[in-house]
């Protein structure tokens, strides 16, 4: 259990891509990490994209601060681009990547990190989709399954979750 005494958080909203919220959420809880899921408002329900799984925000961004966590997960599918219009959830992955904690995101999560403000002079994967607004975004664009520029854990899209998850608990254990 790598990750004992590890606080961190995982975003959820509305249109989440299941495989990319559930599995890490569950890699991070078998290796000891106490996981706190966090929405836009506490106790709100939101259906995944495919409508399949619903998640349910232990807490709303509000209520959190960076300073509370090691770690931030943004789990991609359409809520990225809802939940970077919220200032609570851009200022926790803010304030967590401002104190050198570990910020990862996969497929569209991108986006968050964008309207966070903190991709200027990284390397940054993700989702096709995105790699315009990251690249607009002042970051350099890397076609690869997972990986770690700094503080800022990367992985492209469903089929890259076993490689994201070991980048993720390797940056958190350290």
């Amino acid at each position: 259990m790598r990750l004992e005494g590890k606080q961190v958080a995982i975003l959820v909203g509305p249109g989440y891509e299941d495989l990319e919220f559930w599995v890490p959420l569950m890699r991070l809880q078998e290796e000891g990490a106490a996981v706190t899921v966090v929405g836009i408002h506490a106790g709100e329900s939101y259906a995944s994209k495919s409508g399949g799984l619903k998640a349910t925000a232990e807490v709303g961004a509000d209520e959190v601060a960076g300073h509370q966590f090691d770690g931030v997960v943004v789990p991609g599918g359409w809520a990225p681009d809802k939940l970077r219009r919220y200032e609570g959830v851009r200022a926790l992955v803010q304030g967590i990547y401002e104190q050198g904690k570990i910020v990862a995101s996969i497929c569209h999560g991108g986006l968050v990190l964008i309207s966070a403000g903190i991709l200027q002079g990284h390397r940054a994967t993700g989702s096709l989709g995105i790699k315009d607004d990251v690249v607009n975004a002042g970051a350099t664009w890397v076609d690869e399954p997972a990986f770690r520029d700094g503080d800022i854990v990367w992985g492209r899209v469903v089929a890259d979750i076993p490689a994201f998850c070991r980048e993720l608990v390797n940056a958190l254990a350290e």
